[in-house]
């Protein structure tokens, strides 16, 4: 009887910044993900990518694209979060979002980092140039197709077909 008295349990536990955070991430993603967002960071990848070239120095000029990318991405979500939630303050969040960085997933947590970190902004020009210049990852070669179902050696033919 000692041990049940000992034995506690966890219960989940989510406090209202916590909740705050969530809210805002998921509503990040709806916004990175719409099609407005896209196509303004697709026309600001075409007006540049020619200028970003796969080599080891980085070029001066890619500092002030960078910044105008920050700055134009910047205030597009802002904008697009305080429609949202009232009040919300861009600096806090990304003040949180460095304790919760291993909690959001992946693709959303690559997509903003775009907005920060020049090599994760340098990396995504280089990788739409390939794409625009038809060098992207072509994994066709490595893709084999086999059915499932044994297939018969008699070839399909009006003629054999059942009614």
């Amino acid at each position: 009887m000692d041990a049940l008295k000992e034995e506690s349990f966890a219960l989940p536990f989510s406090s209202a910044s916590d909740a705050e955070f969530d809210a805002v991430v998921g509503y990040l993603e709806d916004i990175t993900m719409d099609d407005e967002f896209q196509l303004l960071q697709r026309n600001f990848m075409d007006k540049y990518y020619l200028g970003f070239e796969d080599t080891e120095e980085n070029k001066l000029t890619y500092t002030p694209i960078f910044n105008e990318y920050i700055s134009l991405v910047e205030k597009y979500v802002e904008e697009q979060l305080l429609e949202r939630i009232p009040g919300f303050s861009m600096a806090a969040f990304t003040t949180t979002l460095q304790h919760h960085k291993d909690e959001v997933a992946g693709d959303i947590f690559d997509r903003l980092l775009t907005f920060t970190d020049f090599l994760a902004f340098r990396e995504m020009f280089l990788d739409y140039r390939a794409e625009k210049e038809g060098r992207g990852l072509d994994l066709s070669s490595g893709l084999v197709v086999t059915s499932l179902c044994k297939s018969s050696s008699v070839p399909a033919s009006p003629n054999n077909l059942q009614h």
